[in-house]
């Protein structure tokens, strides 16, 4: 082993090559504060700068990319556990309307006596879950549904009331007047299909489907 001395001296001549100081202590098998308190007031040429700059640049990469790796790793780990629980759970009729009145309970339009039953969102996903409990949860007169499409200027209106009539099996012929947004002067949103109010005119399925909500936040709820 070194000196002290001729450890500092070493650890100058390795610093003014453009050495990090993580290379150095572990070169000199020395700690990396020992090796930054001996090596503050270096004065490094031009070409040192930017070599250890450099391997800066690339220590953040390298870091930002383990960290990507990880966390594809946790999210990986998640989905598989997800679909292992949720292959598990049975949708019978009571546990499909109270996941129903949730959904309504967080998206849903509340109104003066619960009149109403209105279910908007922009998520296509979203949107078929909600209806699909719905049906399963109560007996539905399908020609009492209506769907007011909200646009921006750049879609085309055809070809979204074919594509929300096809996520929510309610035909065209049931779409009310399109909502057009006026124009943000912001760039188009690719992918987005724009927002879906799905109505449904039955006053007595609205209301206990709300109940069922105000019943089960009491009941778990503090």
């Amino acid at each position: 082993m070194l000196p002290k001395t001729s450890e500092k001296k070493e650890a100058i001549r390795l610093r003014l090559l453009g050495r990090s100081l993580n290379e150095i202590a572990t070169h000199l098998g020395i700690s990396k504060s020992s090796a930054s308190v001996w090596l503050h007031d270096v004065t490094l040429s031009s070409r040192a700068q930017s070599i250890i700059s450099q391997k800066r640049r690339a220590g953040r990469l390298k870091s930002a990319e383990t960290h990507r790796a990880q966390t594809q790793v946790r999210l990986e780990e998640s989905a598989s556990l997800a679909t292992a629980m949720v292959a598990n759970v049975r949708l019978n009729e009571s546990l499909s309307r109270v996941i129903c009145a949730l959904m309504y309970w967080c998206e849903g339009e509340k109104t003066h006596n619960d009149s109403t039953l209105t279910f908007a969102n922009s998520d296509p996903r979203l949107v078929a879950t909600f209806l699909c409990l719905l049906r399963k949860s109560f007996v539905l007169d399908e020609k009492k549904f209506r769907v007011c499409l909200h646009l921006h200027d750049y879609h085309k209106e055809k070809v979204q009331k074919h594509f929300w009539s096809k996520k929510t099996k309610i035909p065209v012929a049931q779409f009310l007047k399109t909502y057009h947004k006026k124009h943000t002067g912001k760039r188009t949103r690719a992918g987005y299909a724009g927002c879906a109010s799905i109505r449904y005119y039955d006053t007595r399925v609205a209301r206990q489907l709300q109940a069922i909500a105000r019943a089960f936040l009491e009941k778990t709820g503090p």
